[in-house]
């Protein structure tokens, strides 16, 4: 009896084990929202239906379909839900695709046994892509529709066949190209160049000092040594973005409405060089927001655009050129910079009152921005916060520290 009750109880044990492991089969849930869902879903109505509607009037109805190939329909499925992947970029499937239908096309007549014919052209297209930069999964599925589409694919052989494929390949990525960047996706989705600030130095960035440098990248892709369907840059952009959201965890709810100063200097676009200079002086800053009528934030005037429109080629001299800049001309007609806006900075980087502080860091650090401004949602100015607010700021969040849990204050 005892064995019995064992026995079953031990089947029914593994039976419980069985929706877990099957569980395992099912993947999680997707992160993209319900507006990126539709996005995606209406992108490939409209891409297939630019390239179905374009290529039957180009080719016509051939008696075998071949003004739409199938392997567009898994192309779509890239080029409008993950658009911002390797395997979905002009090339990609532009390239792809003239290389799998060439490659199969010519197994298709120099292997006789089908099976062989399919496998050589998958493998070799494959290869070729891997070669070219030109990884496309549905060409895959072109190299095999040239190898097993039938009497009439083979009869289309390489110009019947390679016109269709290529048609709809160039149709498509026009069509990825309107309504991505119509819609706010960047496409294509080259790699973009570092915006660090450039210092002339062998020695790195401030922000490449610490934390993962892009070498650290490179190497750990080297070392994983398989396909990502992402790209550097953005797999780059995601570890930053979390590095920060971990310093925003460490260093509390600190804001840059918080931190910044509220009684500011600011001038016009208009403003005088020589007023400017003197109001810098008299009041010993270094920096003034440049605003229009309505006080929104049109450029930054910080001492260094003096010193950069002076000219100084030499230390000799520097004084006299400063002068001769800031000093308003007596004529009609002047060929050095008279007012703010001519030297100031345009279009400056700003923020709002509730940023949190620790995200000024790169942007002071890396692209060497010395102030930024504080505005509100219709880009009015309330303030500006300097590198020294940053730093002191960074320097309380060390010395006030919440207790570790568990630990009582005596």
């Amino acid at each position: 009896m005892y064995n019995k009750l064992s026995e079953r109880w031990s089947r029914l044990s593994k039976l419980s084990r069985l929706p877990a492991w099957l569980r395992a089969f099912w993947p999680e849930r997707s992160v993209a929202g319900h507006v990126e869902r539709a996005r995606s879903s209406v992108g490939a109505l409209v891409g297939i239906l630019l390239t179905g509607w374009l290529s039957y009037r180009i080719l016509g109805d051939s008696g075998a379909a071949l003004w739409l190939a199938a392997p567009m329909g898994a192309s779509a499925v890239l080029l409008f839900a993950v658009p911002a992947s390797p395997l979905a970029q002009p090339w990609s499937i532009i390239g792809g695709n003239l290389v799998a239908t060439l490659i199969g096309v010519t197994s298709a007549r120099w292997i006789a046994s089908p099976e062989w014919a399919a496998a050589v052209a998958v493998s070799c297209a494959i290869a070729a892509m891997f070669a070219l930069r030109c990884l496309h999964p549905p060409s895959g599925a072109v190299a095999l529709t040239a190898v097993l589409g039938g009497p009439a694919v083979h009869a289309a052989g390489y110009s019947l066949l390679w016109l269709p494929i290529e048609l709809n390949s160039v149709l498509l990525v026009i069509g990825a190209l309107l309504y991505n960047n119509a819609t706010g996706r960047r496409y294509p989705h080259a790699q973009l160049a570092s915006s660090s600030h450039q210092h002339q130095t062998q020695d790195a960035a401030p922000t490449a000092r610490l934390g993962f440098t892009p070498a650290d990248l490179d190497a750990v892709l080297g070392r994983y040594d398989q396909v990502l369907d992402i790209s550097r840059d953005d797999l780059e952009a995601i570890f930053l973005q979390t590095e920060m959201a971990a310093y925003r965890r460490r260093f509390g709810t600190v804001s840059c409405g918080d931190i910044m100063s509220h009684d500011i200097v600011t001038v016009a676009f208009g403003t005088l060089l020589e007023d400017a200079w003197e109001m810098m002086q008299q009041r010993q800053l270094t920096a003034m927001p440049v605003l229009d009528r309505v006080r929104r934030v049109v450029g930054m005037v910080e001492r260094e655009d003096f010193l950069r429109h002076a000219l100084p080629q030499s230390y000799s001299g520097i004084g006299q050129r400063l002068q001769a800049l800031v000093r308003r001309s007596t004529t009609s007609h002047s060929e050095k910079p008279e007012v703010v806006g001519q030297i100031m900075r345009s279009a400056p980087h700003s923020v709002q009152a509730d940023t949190h502080f620790v995200e000024l860091v790169p942007i002071m650090a890396a692209a060497g921005h010395h102030h930024i401004p504080v505005v509100d949602h219709e880009r009015r100015l309330i303030g500006l916060v300097s590198q020294s607010d940053v730093l002191t700021a960074l320097y309380e969040s060390q010395l006030v520290k919440p207790a570790p849990s568990g630990l009582g204050v005596a």
